[in-house]
């Protein structure tokens, strides 16, 4: 079979796509984990947290269509990514994935007892499924920027040697709170635009908090990776059309190196300069009752953090702590030539569609959520 693009291609495609599915997760996903935080912060009153709930109850099933796209396509695209990260990350992935469970559960069962004790229990567990989720997330990011310890033997087989503990490092946390801050802002911006009276003003305090310490720890974290972090950097060139071997190359580790895309590249910087202009964005759109304007702001935000990632690491996606020179690469690690074209076809009919059938769906549930809405119709939470 001819195909019409080149390996090289195909692989970077793949590349530019896989981060934008991970961004449409952050953005669409990430304000539900936003509100699920928000919970207990902005509804005081079992009324106020119906409220809250239905805002994204009817939505976050769509949303997570992202993740689970996402995920598949770094399993179908880059097996050896997948397999390494899913193993290196086991527990926290397991932590992840029962968060998760506890989100569509808490939302089903929730209302269906009058009982304060089920629905504060349920509250709380829907808490966790916003919490533990944004956490984790983040702390595999700040451990994939400084190195994941794994390495391969003679025949290929990958072996992790890290703990879940050592995950918990400072800058592993700090990219944690990262996640945390913006998805806060981002939640907190859905509830200013779903709901009016006291969530609305609750959801603004938060947001103001959670805009601000996005740009005080994603700066903070900026500074940690030019003076203390060891990025990777490639000592000779690799066949961008070679066989998918991480064992034909030589990596160095060089201390601020994630910083030298922007050197190469400079138009790379637009991705942390949307992580930092856009929570100030957000803080005078709030201001100025733009709250809309305020979420596209929000949402340009969280792009550009992600964004800043890949690009900053570019084209390393997966270093090597324990041996640099098996980090694997977009040139080394990528599925066949024939299954990353047919994946990209697939690719090309199913995820317009996502994006239309999301579009109706939030056209379709546009305005806000009110308590005499929740009162009044049927199949409420």
């Amino acid at each position: 079979m001819t195909i019409p693009l080149d390996y090289p291609t195909l692989r970077i495609i793949w590349w530019i796509l896989i981060g934008l599915l991970l961004i449409g997760f952050a953005v669409m996903g990430g304000a539900d984990l936003g509100v699920g935080m928000l919970l207990h912060r902005v509804a005081k009153t079992d009324e106020e947290r119906r409220v809250v709930l239905n805002t994204v109850a009817p939505v976050w099933e769509g949303n997570q269509v992202w993740f689970i796209v996402g995920a598949g396509s770094i399993f179908a695209a880059w097996p050896e990514i997948y397999a390494i990260a899913f193993s290196s990350f086991y527990f926290a992935m397991l932590l992840i994935l029962f968060s998760l469970i506890l989100r569509p559960v808490g939302f089903k069962y929730r209302s269906k007892i009058s009982n304060a004790t089920w629905r504060t229990t349920w509250d709380f567990c829907l808490f966790i499924g916003g919490f533990v989720p944004a956490l984790l997330f983040g702390v595999a990011i700040g451990n994939i920027l400084q190195g994941i310890p794994f390495y391969y033997d003679e025949n290929l087989r990958s072996f992790y040697t890290g703990t879940l503990l050592q995950l918990l490092n400072p800058f592993g946390l700090l990219c944690g709170i990262v996640s945390i801050a913006m998805l806060i802002m981002h939640g907190g911006i859905y509830l200013t635009m779903k709901t009016n009276g006291y969530i609305q003003k609750r959801a603004i305090i938060y947001v103001y908090l959670g805009a601000l310490l996005t740009i005080i720890s994603f700066a903070i974290g900026g500074w940690w990776i030019w003076n203390n972090i060891s990025g990777y950097v490639l000592v000779n060139a690799v066949p961008l059309d070679g066989l998918s071997n991480p064992l034909h190359k030589k990596v160095a580790l060089q201390l601020g190196a994630w910083i030298t895309n922007y050197y190469a590249h400079p138009r790379f910087i637009i991705a942390p300069l949307f992580g930092l202009a856009g929570p100030v964005l957000v803080l005078l759109l709030v201001k100025l009752q733009s709250y809309r304007l305020a979420w596209i702001a929000s949402a340009l935000s969280v792009s550009g953090i992600i964004a800043t990632v890949g690009l900053s690491m570019f084209p390393f996606i997966l270093p090597s702590s324990i041996n640099p020179d098996m980090s694997l690469l977009i040139w080394d690690a990528s599925s066949s030539h024939t299954t990353l074209f047919v994946m990209l076809i697939a690719t090309a009919i199913f995820i317009p569609l996502i994006i239309i059938y999301t579009s109706w769906v939030f056209y379709i549930l546009r305005g806000k959520v009110t308590a005499e809405y929740v009162k009044n119709t049927k199949g409420s939470y």
